[in-house]
């Protein structure tokens, strides 16, 4: 048995589990504050959320990320994976992404294969987490250069790079791009975590593009479609942030891309961004969508190769997890 926590926040960490699960031979039981997904057929266990309108002691000295004192959320998921641990033995725990799960799992004897996040994690949560997790997967390419700072020299020599993981298939991404009456088409991605490209944003680039057809996706100001592929494979350019789960289905599309990070916590998208950047990727970075036309901007992006984006995105990351998962289960170190 194979227990595997998903954050709660946002939508990238499900569709991670999603795409790696499918390649696990062991049951897997999810546990996730999120509600359990239509078309899921496995183990879903729905943790209560350890949030509060007043709280203390958030951090215990700053050893943690999240542990605030005297909020029952905390105490009743922490006790549920621990009865399901105590019930099952499970013969590893992936956790994408908690430190304080993965030091649960841990004190319960149980390995631990953790995700990396990119970003700047030398705080002494994020190491403690690295340091006692079995095995650390990445998912961009180790060709790309390091995404990730902070690590010790033991927990680096856990990294297992398994390459962007998309829940999509790039070897179907080859189709004709949409015109509509001799308009080129860009799509700007946004996600559910928060994004800067307002509603009033689009509109201006929509007003200042008359040779593009601008389709915008998520966010909290455009449409959410829970399946982009078909989009995003209609697209000549695509706008997108520089979360990681957004980045690889582009890059599994083989678009070219404007990437333009978003603020979070560690620098977490500022550090994809900058690998991204200084690479042979086709991508143009910018720090802010432009605020006047994006005219000249998405022609320089047309003009890029898509097909450049197979060194990111090879299509084989999620098996490469369920390899790591299952070679930590089995009681062998990873390759």
């Amino acid at each position: 048995m194979i227990g595997y926590y998903v954050h709660h926040h946002g939508r990238g960490h499900l569709v991670r589990a999603q795409a790696v699960v499918v390649h696990l031979a062991e049951p897997v039981t999810v546990f996730s504050s999120l509600p359990r997904p239509d078309g899921w057929t496995g183990e879903w266990v729905v943790l209560p959320l350890d949030t509060a309108e007043a709280v203390t002691g958030q951090t215990a000295y700053g050893r943690l990320h999240w542990v605030p004192t005297g909020v029952p959320g905390l105490r009743d998921r922490m006790a549920a994976v621990a009865r399901w641990i105590a019930r099952t033995a499970p013969t590893v725990f992936v956790v994408d992404v908690s430190v304080e799960i993965t030091l649960l799992a841990r004190l319960h004897g149980v390995p631990v294969v953790t995700f990396a996040l990119p970003g700047e994690r030398e705080d002494a949560a994020h190491r403690l987490g690295y340091d006692i997790s079995d095995a650390i997967v990445a998912t961009w390419p180790a060709s790309a250069g390091e995404c990730l700072t902070g690590l010790s020299a033991s927990a680096a020599r856990r990294v297992h790079h398994v390459g962007g993981l998309s829940r999509y298939d790039p070897s179907a991404a080859r189709v004709p791009a949409a015109g509509e009456s001799g308009r080129r088409h860009a799509v700007v991605l946004t996600g559910a975590g928060g994004d800067g490209f307002t509603a009033e944003l689009v509109r201006s680039a929509r007003r200042t593009t008359p040779g593009w057809r601008i389709t915008h996706l998520g966010g909290g100001s455009g449409r959410w479609v829970d399946d982009p592929w078909d989009l995003l494979r209609s697209a000549d350019v695509v706008v997108v942030h520089a979360g990681q789960n957004a980045i690889a289905d582009v890059a599994a599309a083989r678009r070219p891309a404007i990437v333009v990070p978003q603020p979070r916590p560690h620098g977490e998208q500022s550090a994809t961004a900058r690998v991204l950047a200084g690479g042979r990727w086709p991508v143009i970075v910018v720090d802010d969508p432009p605020e006047g036309s994006w005219a000249p901007l998405l022609e320089r992006a047309a003009g890029l190769d898509g097909d450049a984006w197979s060194g990111w995105v090879d299509g084989a990351a999620a098996p490469r997890t369920a390899q790591i998962i299952a070679d930590v289960a089995g009681g062998r170190l990873p390759a």
